[in-house]
């Protein structure tokens, strides 16, 4: 059984603005986002997966996106050191309550800007890292030292992309959902190299994060919005549960970005 780990919204909101899709002008509707939130939850908890919940904090509106909180791989914890001083206070709450429940915490450098499971995802043996927008290709090395796994890094050039888990998203069959032009050629090329099954989204889709899901077994969790990519995951057999995500993609975020794995593997490689 996977087990993820949410936090509750009651401190959501757009109070800065740190990616292009972030608007203090147009913010969230609280009612609204907390209505959504609890109904990812919901989805969550009816299929084959255990729900843990950190506190919120205040002063700190996006700890909600807890897939930013860092990577768990077996019993080890990377913290993210986060590039925007608004979500610096995030890693300590993080690393504390990991710590509290029996993983072993490991700081990367100060310098050495990495934002956890939204810029690090598994796709067979390697760990795909993003880079550019939020997290710092010199991270790629120290995590892959400290997992002793391949790592393979790719740039992402688009900035309403800047988060690895808002355009690929691995498949438990070792598919990869993606969307190709939030990458560079080398990037693209990397990508094509080390996996075999790729499943490309069309780019008004891919606005609407439908890469940000949660997949668990025969079941994805993704954002409504998206009915190509969930007809071609229904002929594979998957179950597909599209939510309303409208408040979260306010501040750049959707399903994944809402959900961090405990672990996300249980060993690297």
């Amino acid at each position: 059984m996977r087990e993820l780990l949410l936090c509750p919204p009651d401190f959501y909101g757009i109070e800065y603005e740190i990616n292009p899709w972030m608007s203090r002008a147009r913010g969230a509707e609280t009612a609204v986002a907390k209505a959504q939130w609890t109904g990812l939850q919901a989805a969550l908890s009816q299929l084959d997966c255990k729900i843990e919940l950190i506190s919120p904090q205040p002063k700190l509106p996006d700890m909600v996106f807890t897939a930013n909180a860092g990577l768990a791989v077996g019993r080890q914890f990377i913290p993210s050191n986060f590039r925007h001083k608004e979500r610096a206070g995030e890693a300590p709450h993080f690393a504390r309550w990991m710590e509290e429940r029996g993983y072993q915490i490991s700081w990367l450098p100060n310098d050495y800007y990495f934002e956890g499971e939204g810029d690090a995802l598994f796709a067979g043996e390697a760990l795909f890292c993003g880079y550019k927008f939020r997290s710092d290709i010199k991270s790629h090395r120290a995590i892959a030292e400290m997992l002793g796994c391949l790592v393979v890094s790719v740039e992402l050039v688009d900035p309403r992309f800047y988060h690895l888990d808002t355009c690929f998203c691995p498949l438990p069959d070792g598919a990869v959902i993606w969307f190709p032009a939030a990458f560079d050629e080398y990037g693209q090329k990397a990508i094509r190299e080390h996996v075999s099954d790729l499943i490309e989204v069309e780019p008004d889709e891919a606005m609407h994060f439908c890469c940000n899901a949660v997949p668990l077994g025969r079941d994805i969790v993704l954002p409504e919005g998206a009915p190509k990519l969930a007809n071609a995951l229904t002929k594979r057999g998957y179950k597909c549960h599209q939510l309303p995500m409208s408040e979260f993609l306010k501040a750049g975020g959707a399903c994944k970005c809402l959900t961090m794995f405990m672990p996300q593997r249980d060993k690297a490689g």
